[in-house]
């Protein structure tokens, strides 16, 4: 996809949003018409190959289409980075069969989530209790899985588990027998990402949803999905500083106070510099881990985890100041900077928390001064 092409496509999202975005928060839900329509149109996993029906996209002009979508709707991103996901997980750890499959549904409209997390397997996902084993020419899976977004949504389900003494990934039709998915009731943030906790109880399947058809490296699983979902998250952070600048620069040239424009206060004027430079950051620490990404550099890991922690953070501080900016007019419920202020808090916890990315980045640090 070309940039020329990207700019009809945040055209498309535009015209699905157009200015919903407000009401899903509130409501707590997404059109499923909007989500199959993006996902019809590849969008919803951008980077699948062109071969399998997808887009096609580099990570840099993925990056850009995140953060546009990001900057409209947290919770929508929540779903696109959620189908990435899956589809990068697919894409990778997949036999071909799997992958022509798979991606070719996920980039045509249906809808899918991944599970890592548990009850007791938050940032420690060693402890994963999860299991699948096989029974006769078929597998069983029997566990449960909590926070998983977008799983209200999915029509397929992509599960990290245990598989004897090592691991495995998958596939999960969500209308399978043993299946029961309940939603999580008025997240902080995201509201309408389709946050889920899902029982399996002794689902029946088949041996081909086991993606490769063996067990895997627990960190090779983990670290296949968390890459991409960082990258995308960090991005997402990078539309909600967008959203916030664009917000607080609106308000403070049109709001008075003692004869003045609020822009002309220079406490205000402080704000609005410490957004765009907030901004600026995320974006360029963003671009590197793109930049990473697309020619499979041996730093990506890391340049992702710094991404995500970098705009993470950012985007928290960004959403407070514009908060501030706006005052009353931004404490309302569902107002874009009153969303932004939720769903930055919850970008600090997922894909691997604030403190999480601290440890990982002090032992690189470690490491490279040896």
């Amino acid at each position: 996809m070309t940039p020329e092409r990207l700019v009809d496509e945040c055209a498309i999202v535009d015209a699905l949003v157009d200015g919903q975005a407000e009401s899903w928060d509130l409501e707590g839900l997404i059109p499923e018409q909007v989500l199959r329509d993006l996902g019809a149109r590849g969008l919803l996993c951008p980077q699948v190959p062109r071969a399998h029906g997808g887009a096609d996209l580099s990570s840099q002009l993925a990056g850009e289409f995140t953060a546009y979508v990001g900057s409209l709707c947290s919770s929508l991103r929540s779903v696109m980075t959620s189908q990435g996901m899956a589809a990068w997980t697919i894409q990778r750890l997949g036999d071909a069969e799997q992958r022509r499959d798979y991606l070719t549904q996920l980039a045509s409209g249906r809808l899918a989530a991944v599970g890592f997390s548990e009850t007791d397997a938050g940032s420690d996902l060693s402890a994963i209790n999860t299991r699948v084993h096989k029974d006769g020419d078929s597998i069983l899976l029997t566990g449960q899985k909590v926070w998983m977004t977008a799983a209200q949504y999915a029509d397929l389900l992509v599960i990290v588990c245990r598989y004897g003494d090592d691991a495995a990934a998958v596939v999960v039709p969500a209308s399978a027998p043993g299946v029961r998915i309940e939603r999580v009731a008025d997240p902080l943030g995201c509201r309408a990402a389709g946050h889920a906790n899902v029982q399996f109880d002794s689902v029946r399947l088949p041996m081909s949803s086991l993606l490769g058809g063996t067990s895997q490296s627990l960190s090779l699983l983990v670290t296949t999905a968390l890459t991409y979902g960082r990258i995308s998250v960090a991005w997402g952070c990078v539309g909600i500083l967008r959203a916030c600048l664009t917000a607080a620069s609106a308000h403070s040239l049109s709001r008075q106070q003692f004869g003045k424009p609020l822009v002309e206060h220079q406490l205000v004027g402080r704000h609005l510099a410490e957004l765009l430079a907030s901004e600026q950051i995320a974006t360029r620490i963003c671009e590197h881990a793109s930049r990473c990404w697309d020619a499979n550099s041996p730093d990506v890991v890391v340049a992702t985890v710094l991404a995500k922690h970098v705009s993470a953070t950012h985007a928290v501080q960004g959403a407070a100041s514009a908060v501030q900016v706006l005052a009353s007019t931004g404490t309302q419920d569902g107002h874009i900077v009153a969303r932004a202020y939720r769903d930055a808090k919850l970008m600090e916890i997922i894909e691997g928390s604030t403190e999480i990315c601290q440890l990982i980045l002090a032992q690189h640090a470690i490491a490279a001064s040896r």
